[in-house]
């Protein structure tokens, strides 16, 4: 698809190997790819702030030229608008993904006839992961190593019980 840019937006909080996954292989496809993580105040308490989670995808995308990490508010039609974008990148990982994510992208057609959605499967061995079960399970103090970059696993470790591998707080809540 030369020529066409992409956006692939999200919370990413934390990023995960699954994201990475896309990244890369929407950077084969699309000749720019804007990875957008979304400032939502409505969305649960994200566990790191959007600079965070901006500066650790700017070093973990750093192999891709083409990729490009910002983040935006309000409307995604008009974020793709601003930016010239035709394209919005999204992943689905099981049939409760496909059904929330045709409702949007009917709705984006519909504010935006011109910007498509190309829905992506992640690697097989990604299939399963989101950022709310990582956080759920490394929270719980399960081990996330291989889920997650190793700098993602650290930035976890300092922001869950400030740097001390291992130790995790326990919040109660069960998966």
């Amino acid at each position: 698809m030369k020529g066409v840019i992409a956006i692939y937006p999200g919370s990413f909080d934390p990023p995960t190997n699954g994201h990475l996954d896309l990244i890369e292989r929407g950077s084969n496809i699309f000749a720019k790819l804007i990875v957008a993580v979304l400032r939502n105040p409505e969305k649960d308490s994200p566990l790191f702030t959007v600079e965070e989670r901006k500066q650790m995808l700017t070093a973990l995308t750093r192999p891709w030229k083409n990729v490009v990490i910002d983040s935006f508010e309000g409307l995604l039609v008009d974020y793709a608008r601003r930016l010239g974008a035709h394209a919005l990148l999204r992943g689905i990982r099981a049939i409760s993904d496909y059904e929330y994510e045709l409702q949007m992208a009917l709705m984006n057609r519909k504010l935006e006839p011109q910007l498509e959605t190309v829905f992506m499967l992640p690697a097989e061995k990604y299939s399963y992961l989101s950022s709310r079960l990582i956080k759920d399970v490394f929270q719980l103090g399960g081990s996330v190593r291989g889920l997650v970059p190793p700098l993602v696993e650290q930035k976890l470790h300092r922001k869950v019980n400030g740097g001390r591998p291992g130790l995790v707080r326990k919040t109660g809540e069960s998966l």
